[in-house]
């Protein structure tokens, strides 16, 4: 209840009109005390003593007359009545001048923690507590965003776990009585949590406490409400931003190695797209440039560095653009896989054809050194193969090992400038696509049969 002075209510204008109205028409005198039994209106005679009361509270005494005491306590409860319409108008008006205010920050920051800090700020500022903390849901796990004072960071099978599990806000004032409190959370003596939902999902708790004897009110709860659903939809699009930054960088570093085209489906994890080592039948292309050595003898290195970066690209471009993807540059070496990681329909024509336009490219690159110096030799075989992640947990490749990439470097390092090589898996493949001659044949190491050997004739 809204606290009132009677000595202050007495004192108002209206009422004493109506104190004197009253008096007039009563052969009584009548005096009015306070609590405390002081006179605050009247001159004081012995008489029989009213109770002054508002619900149930005494607020003072009628000298002489019950009626004067049952006006008064009308008056009182009137008075009441528009201090407390006044003072939720008012808290109504600080909770949305407060929550407009906090929407205006939250939407102007995108960062996942200054968002969770800025709420928690709020909620800290309005509800009295030593301690809180914003944690949200990864991998299963409630991680805690920030946090001030000595707030619980061990939340498995406590109060906060039950909050998240029910999707329900909590007040608990006597949190060591509390069976479900962990040791955690069994420092603090009262605690209030609410959910962070977004629709239908809950991402994690916003929570409030106190190592000191309080008593959260549900007004508190229904503010700490109001502000977890606030903070919920802030907190959801910072991390969908801060998803959609990590996309883009990875796309970003995906699109060097593999077709812009592609890219989207790899970030969906959709389609034939994995990078856990498996078995695969894909082609395997190696392209070098014959005596790059020499080559390089010629001219300094900076502008060396240039030529073969101009190369690249060219050479980069034919791939993608025939569903190839680059595996790795080694010197002046390019490696490329076609069926990894995406499954390739006809990827033996498709190397041939990356191949073909590669050799054909060099001719057109503007810059007439490369024309005339840039002589690749190409090989490609086609197989069964081991591709994915493979390496140190330092260090992660994605690539392929088995006989086939073997084959490939080793058809590579023979093919003369302008040449290109493959394997009889690759002719069988698309001998009726492309025309190609017999070479022969050529040892491997590590295979004790012979390699037969054809040449893409283009």
């Amino acid at each position: 209840m809204v606290p009132i002075r009677l000595k202050r209510l007495v004192a108002k204008s209206e009422v004493k009109e109506i104190l004197a109205r009253l008096q007039a028409l009563s052969a009584t005198s009548v005096s009015i005390q306070d609590r405390e039994g002081q006179t605050i209106w009247g001159t004081p005679t012995e008489s029989s003593k009213y109770p002054i009361q508002v619900d149930g509270e005494l607020i003072g005494y009628v000298i002489g007359e019950a009626t004067f005491a049952s006006v008064l306590s009308y008056i009182a409860a009137r008075e009441i009545e528009k201090k407390t319409l006044a003072q939720e108008t008012l808290d109504r008006y600080k909770e949305v001048t407060l929550l407009h205010n906090l929407s205006e920050k939250m939407t102007a920051s995108l960062e996942v923690e200054a968002v969770a800090a800025l709420v928690l700020s709020e909620a800290k500022r309005s509800i009295q507590s030593d301690c809180g903390a914003v944690m949200l849901l990864k991998a299963a796990e409630l991680e805690v965003i920030t946090a001030f004072g000595n707030s619980p960071t061990q939340l498995q099978g406590g109060i906060l776990e039950a909050v998240l599990e029910h999707q329900k806000s909590d007040i608990v004032n006597e949190v060591y009585s509390d069976a479900r409190c962990n040791p955690e959370e069994s420092k603090l003596h009262a605690l209030i949590a609410a959910p962070l939902k977004v629709s239908d999902r809950t991402i994690g708790v916003m929570m409030l406490g106190s190592e000191q004897a309080i008593t959260y009110t549900a007004a508190d709860l229904k503010l700490l409400n109001t502000l977890a659903s606030q903070a919920a939809s802030a907190l959801e699009n910072a991390l969908l931003h801060k998803q959609r930054l990590h996309q883009e960088r990875v796309k970003s570093n995906l699109e060097r190695y593999v077709p812009t085209q592609l890219v989207q489906a790899i970030l969906d994890a959709s389609g034939s797209f994995s990078l856990v080592p498996e078995y695969r039948q894909i082609s395997v292309l190696f392209s070098d440039i014959r005596n790059f050595t020499q080559q390089c003898e010629q001219l300094p290195p900076t502008e060396m560095v240039e030529y073969l970066n101009t190369y690249f690209t060219h050479m980069v471009d034919e791939i993608f653009t025939h569903q190839g993807t680059v595996n790795k540059f080694v010197g002046d070496m390019i490696v490329a896989l076609f069926g990894a990681p995406f499954e390739v329909s006809h990827h033996e024509a498709c190397a041939i054809k990356s191949a073909i336009a590669m050799q054909q490219r060099i001719r057109t690159i503007p810059i007439d050194w490369i024309q005339k110096h840039f002589l690749t030799g190409i090989g490609i075989s086609s197989g069964r193969v081991i591709v994915g992640n493979i390496g140190s947990p330092q260090h992660m490749d994605y690539t392929a090992i088995g006989d086939e990439v073997n084959v490939a470097s080793r058809l590579q390092s023979v093919a003369k400038g302008g040449q290109i090589l493959v394997n009889r898996n690759v002719y069988e493949a698309a001998k009726d696509c492309f025309s190609f001659r017999e070479v022969g044949t050529l040892t491997v190491k590590g295979k004790t049969q012979t390699v037969d050997v054809f040449e893409v004739l283009y």
